[in-house]
């Protein structure tokens, strides 16, 4: 057993647009700061102890019970063998990530306090069932398990599902030239809420288009080629459904053509959009007209970023 243990989980963009509910990535600012929440974990006289800090705490329950990290705990404490009990945990949640902001929120929480809960336990827990557990617990967020916001948050890179074989993703190349814009306008839009928004079923040549756009992307990702993983980067299964919900959507996505920049979409269900460029001016250029025009109140932000490598780490 550990004596303190912090662990980070990025921010995460999940369907990336082409993969709606098959992929993910992970996000790392290029200027340093950090985009995901934190959690520690240290030993307690009693019980589990809970506490919350961050610029986005007020966005939480009130009550700490309905907090889903202290649930993650309780979850853990459960699997493990009575004489591995401690006497009491002290669990801090140090939240980093705007709720329903599309940027993996709840995903990162999730995966930074099992994660933190495994090192400190001596990393009991197997670390492909410790994926199966988070994806477990964001489904109690979102409504219905997936794995492409908490995939890349604990793995790190641009993860593919599989969940099959045994196997629930697989990480691809990304390009490590690209830069990802993205910009949160400030405003929340639960997940459960925006998937309501999809239809039940859909026309046949949609689906066909979207296995198309899928399966050129993950080429391209394999062949290096920059040109094609752009011009399939589009989402026909969601977007036309969750957009006219995003405030300034279509015109900033309309805005971010005319710079130059090579794909824009909708990050996760929104309403963070993002958009690609591989030139590091035109991204800052598109950061900023992003900043100017697409927030809407002083708790928006956006962010020049790079795919996140790392995943989920101590700090």
């Amino acid at each position: 057993m550990s004596l303190n243990t912090t662990i980070y989980a990025p921010a995460s963009i999940a369907n990336v647009g082409v993969g709606f509910d098959l992929l993910g990535a992970a996000l790392a600012p290029i200027d340093g700061t950090r985009l995901g929440d934190c959690v520690s974990i240290s030993e307690g006289n009693q019980g589990l102890q809970f506490s919350c800090s961050g610029p986005w705490q007020h966005k939480l329950p009130a009550d700490s019970r309905k907090n889903i990290v202290l649930q993650c705990a309780e979850y853990f404490l459960a699997q493990l063998p009575a004489d591995r009990q401690p006497a009491g945990l002290n669990i801090e949640l140090n939240k980093n990530l705007p709720v329903g902001s599309g940027l993996g929120s709840s995903a990162s929480s999730v995966v930074a306090a099992f994660v933190a809960l495994n090192e400190f336990f001596g990393n009991f827990v197997a670390p492909n069932h410790l994926l199966l557990m988070m994806g477990d617990f964001e489904g109690r967020v979102s409504g219905s398990v997936h794995y492409d916001n908490v995939a890349p948050a604990f793995l790190g890179g641009m993860q593919l599902m599989l969940q099959a074989a045994g196997r629930v993703c697989e990480s691809i190349p990304v390009f490590e030239d690209w830069f990802w814009v993205v910009a949160y306008p400030g405003i929340s839009l639960p997940t459960a809420e925006m998937r309501a928004l999809l239809p039940p079923q859909y026309d046949r040549a949609v689906t066909i288009d979207y296995g198309r756009n899928l399966g050129a992307f993950i080429h391209a990702s394999y062949r290096h080629d920059q040109q094609l993983a752009a011009a399939v980067l589009k989402d026909v299964l969601a977007e036309p459904y969750r957009s006219p919900s995003i405030p300034g959507f279509v015109e900033a996505r309309n805005a971010m053509t005319g710079l130059g920049m090579l794909a824009t979409g909708i990050s996760g269900s929104g309403p963070t959009i993002f958009s690609v460029t591989d030139n590091p001016d035109l991204a800052e250029k598109a950061r900023q007209w992003l900043d100017q025009n697409f927030l809407k109140n002083s708790e928006g932000f956006s962010r020049v970023c790079r795919i996140d490598e790392s995943g989920a780490r101590r700090l």
